[in-house]
């Protein structure tokens, strides 16, 4: 009889977007997870309301983007067309100064467009979609304590309703439980970064008579900066309720309670130019703008994913889509451990990838910060890059990438061309009369990529899946379907030259032609990928 109640291969702690989309991930893998989460069910609150033409592409390879995509009300594209601006009230609209104007997707770039929808709307798909894929998911249910050893990781968790502890025992977890993370603390992971940047609360309101004051204008997100401070206006997730974020001041001695609902209509009104506006309080959620990033994302056989591994200010949109990121990435590697064919260094690549994206991030939410708020200087300013390297640009380097290459995890402009370390360039393809991107063929295995004149390498990978533990797919373009367009040149490689990607849709590796033994680098090439080798047959 079992010490535990209930055993699982990947227990998740947290079920905000991250949480909720590792599990989904996990189950489109085959990989079992029970998550559970603190709160009685999922969000209420439209935020994180954007989401990335990157994040919808990892909804797509899942096989649940129809179901996202069907929350989008209308077209929101053109809400991010508008940018950021700025105002003195929203009644004055028309003269608003575009703060910025970021690029995001392009269907040169990717088979999705970024889109708008608050979490309180898709975060009830991705429970469903866990549930569907073979996850369990608990709702008021919170983590206790955990201890790991060598073999698993044991944790405690309360019903909070009855508080009946059970015991988990799980092979792997993950904490995608929030910026004050308890998975993070029973760790004692420390973080570093400039920390509480500022304080703001969301206002949640009602006021009929403000879509006809903004006269259709689409943006992102509008600031007032009437009565001498800022109060943001989100339009991405709709207007039923609209947010709004005013900071404040506790130097100042200013509080949370200082915001009854009666200020909160006054600062309203304010921001909107219209003293007599009808305004419906709905909620108040205060929080903090800070930058802080967990100095390890990986400990043991326990991983930090989302908010519980980086924090930053909202400016970019970049929280929930990173940690949605964080997800994917981690999904498929505990997949690949767990189903015996990759070695353990490979999760261990998790945090080289990934916390230099994530430190990455929370940098460039700080630089959009200090332009928001008035106080970049032309330093500040050369130091942003643009949205779209970072959605879709950021690079991974690791040992589950071959490449000699040290530039910043961030480099502008944007260039996927194949090189390894860069998500997989997007070329449209047909297939069995169905057109589909490359990106599509990208989920479960490792896929070689080659052409007509790469039918030595063809032969190679077909011969080394035959004997490796590793899956290994291999797609010949111009016989098992046809580009649209010169795809090679793309991926950067000469007509007889070859391309492996991840299942991540990442280039881990591309060769510059043929050669005299493609079986021997293949072979090489898969195991340092893979973090393969002698490891892979010793996987509990």
């Amino acid at each position: 009889m079992s010490d535990y109640d209930d055993e699982v291969p990947v227990l998740i702690v947290g079920a905000g977007p991250v949480g909720l989309s590792s599990a989904a991930f996990l189950g489109r893998h085959g990989v079992r997870a029970l998550l559970v989460e603190k709160r009685a069910d999922t969000s209420v609150l439209p935020r994180a309301p954007g989401l990335q033409a990157r994040t919808m592409e990892l909804f797509r390879a899942a096989g649940m983007g129809p179901e996202v995509r069907a929350l989008e009300i209308g077209d929101s594209h053109p809400f991010f067309e508008g940018g950021i601006l700025r105002v003195n009230t929203y009644a004055e609209i028309a003269d608003a100064e575009v703060v910025e104007a970021p690029s995001l997707d392009g269907p040169d770039i990717s088979p999705e467009r970024v889109m708008g929808c608050g979490q309180d709307r898709y975060e009830v798909v991705l429970a469903e979609k866990a549930r569907e894929f073979g996850a369990e998911v608990r709702f008021g249910v919170r983590l206790r304590s955990i201890e790991q050893d060598e073999d698993g990781v044991t944790a405690r968790v309360e019903d909070t309703a009855t508080g009946e502890v059970r015991t988990v025992r799980a092979s792997y977890l993950i904490g995608a439980d929030g910026a004050s993370s308890t998975v993070r603390r029973e760790l004692g992971v420390e973080r570093t970064g400039r920390g509480t940047v500022f304080n703001a609360l969301s206002i949640y309101f009602r006021a009929p008579e403000l879509e006809a004051v903004l006269a259709d204008r689409p943006f992102i997100l509008c600031y007032a900066t009437a009565g001498g401070s800022m109060t943001g206006l989100s339009r991405l997730h709709g207007c039923d309720p609209w947010l709004a974020a005013p900071v404040y001041f506790p130097e100042k001695g200013e509080t949370p309670d200082d915001f009854t609902d009666e200020r909160c209509v006054e600062i309203v009104r304010e921001a909107s130019g219209l003293p007599d506006m009808h305004v419906e309080i709905m909620a108040k959620v205060p929080w903090e703008g800070a930058q802080l990033v967990a100095e390890r994302f990986r400990t043991g056989r326990v991983f930090l994913a989302g908010d519980a591994a980086h924090v930053h200010p909202p400016a970019g949109g970049f929280g929930a889509n990173t940690g949605i990121h964080d997800a994917h990435n981690l999904a498929w590697k505990l997949a690949a451990r767990l189903k015996g064919w990759a070695g353990d260094e490979l999760l261990d690549t998790y945090h080289d990838e990934r916390h230099a994206v994530g430190s990455a991030m929370a940098e460039q939410a700080m630089v959009r910060n200090r332009i928001r708020h008035g106080y970049a200087d032309d330093d500040v300013r050369r130091r942003m890059v643009d949205d779209i390297v970072i959605t879709l640009g950021y690079r991974y380097r690791s040992q589950a990438i071959v490449a000699k290459d040290d530039r910043p995890v961030l480099t502008a402009p944007l260039r996927l061309d194949g090189e390894p370390g860069t998500r997989a360039p997007h070329v449209w393809l047909e297939r069995d009369g169905v057109r589909i991107s490359t990106i599509d063929l990208f989920w479960d295995s490792f896929v070689l990529l080659t052409g007509p004149g790469g039918k030595a390498w063809h032969e190679a990978a077909a011969r080394l899946a035959a004997g490796s533990p590793v899956p290994l797919r291999t797609v010949r373009i111009g016989e098992d379907c046809v580009a649209e367009g010169d795809w090679a040149a793309a991926y950067g490689i000469p007509p007889d030259g070859a391309v492996l990607v991840r299942p991540d849709a990442f280039v881990a590796w591309r060769s510059s032609g043929g050669v005299p033994d493609p079986d021997a680098i293949l072979s090489l090439v898969l195991d340092q990928v893979a973090g393969a080798g002698a490891a892979a047959t010793a996987a509990r």
